[in-house]
């Protein structure tokens, strides 16, 4: 369990981790992509009901 350790702290700090600036920037695409796939999903599932509907 030591070496374990041992071994993730040695490979963490090979990590490139981003700046600040970069984490807001990456966090706001992810919410952004989120919401508009979120809303491409909820206009298909709405035009999907209203043609079924329609047929039933």
């Amino acid at each position: 369990m030591f070496n374990y350790f041992k071994d993730v702290r040695a490979e963490m700090k090979h990590v490139s981790w981003p700046t600040r600036r970069q984490a807001v920037v990456y966090t706001g695409v992810v919410i952004a992509v989120s919401l508009g796939t979120a809303i491409y999903l909820g206009l298909l599932d709405y035009v999907f009901s209203l043609v079924i509907k329609q047929i039933i």
